[in-house]
């Protein structure tokens, strides 16, 4: 069976191509004025409509929860420090906002849907304590992560920065120019805090506590280290770049290696479920003809409890803290 294909239509298509690339072209040449080495990070971004470097210091910091000195706004270290480390740029304002915004709707469709006060009463409860926990500890897990994947390579800048005969803080504020949040931010901030009277250990302890991440403390210690003694730092940091980059290697390789572990937990995990899903759906009547009775709801929720005991297990089986 012949195939008619009318060529219009191609020479339609490279038309249309050529015209995006053309417009790509036109959009960088003449409108896209931003440089990218203003925009590859949230500091450089802000000091490209304010020229003076203490006000983007501070504007940093009341973003993350900070007063202008650096000390934390909230009595409450351990929540001021969650919310510091998860990178939030919302203020505390607008994050209580959101919170009592999410707790109203939670609650009021708890009400609806289910009538009961007591219940709309605990998802509100939930809603507004352990759900903004849970989240701004996944923000933090996931910031962190994308700190370490950056960190090996940031302090390969600053070899090559100390190799050329640059002192600390110039290294230190090279990676603040030339990388992406948010080690470009957090280490553009340090180079501030030294600009304005800080000593490098006490910027890099600020850092620390900024991030959290475990490889931190080794590069703190060297510089500080360094600082009071001497020595060669940029041999410290090259091998210590080295040392990260081989954990992240092991940690990669084990993940691949406990891959069939955790596609067995998810398995296991989503097995009961999907099957209560699919009898509630074929047959109703099944769970329908002892829902209302006390004892079910007891094994259910007995079940459900052992059940997660089980993923837990499972969950401390495939994952290894190197």
């Amino acid at each position: 069976m012949s195939l008619d294909f009318d060529p219009i239509y191609l020479v339609w298509l490279f038309i249309a191509i050529s015209a995006g690339l053309a417009f790509e072209a036109v959009y960088l040449l003449g409108f896209s004025k931003a440089s990218y080495r203003s925009t590859i990070n949230r500091r450089l971004k802000l000091s490209k409509d304010r020229p003076d470097r203490e006000s983007v210091l501070v504007e940093l910091r009341r973003e993350r929860g900070l007063t202008s000195g650096g000390n934390y706004r909230l009595n409450l270290v351990a929540l001021n420090r969650l919310i510091l480390q998860s990178g939030l740029t919302i203020g505390f304002t607008r994050l209580l906002v959101i919170i009592g915004v999410v707790s109203v709707v939670a609650s009021g469709a708890t009400v609806a849907f289910r009538g009961s006060i007591v219940e709309a009463a605990l998802v509100a409860v939930f809603c507004a304590t352990a759900l903004p926990l849970l989240g701004l500890c996944m923000l933090r897990s996931r910031r962190q992560k994308k700190f370490g994947g950056q960190f090996p390579d940031a302090l390969d800048i600053i070899v090559r920065s100390l190799r050329a005969g640059h002192p600390v803080p110039v290294a230190v504020n090279m990676v603040g120019r030339e990388m992406g949040d948010p080690i470009g931010s957090e280490f553009g901030t340090v180079s501030d805090e030294i600009t304005y009277g800080a000593d490098l250990e006490t910027a890099m302890r600020n850092l620390y506590c900024r991030i959290g991440s475990d490889d931190l403390p080794l590069f703190v210690t060297a510089v500080a280290i360094q600082g009071s003694t001497g020595g060669n730092l940029g041999e410290i940091l090259q091998n210590l770049s080295g040392v990260i980059r081989q954990r992240f290697k092991m940690r990669r390789k084990i993940r691949a290696l406990a891959a069939e572990g955790r596609a067995s937990a998810m398995i296991l995990s989503a097995l009961p479920i999907g099957m209560f899903l699919v009898i509630q759906f074929i047959a109703p009547e099944f769970y329908g003809a002892v829902w209302h009775e006390p004892l079910t709801k007891m094994l259910l929720g007995g079940a459900s409890l052992w059940m997660i005991v089980g993923n837990l297990v499972m969950f401390k089986m495939v994952n290894f803290k190197i």
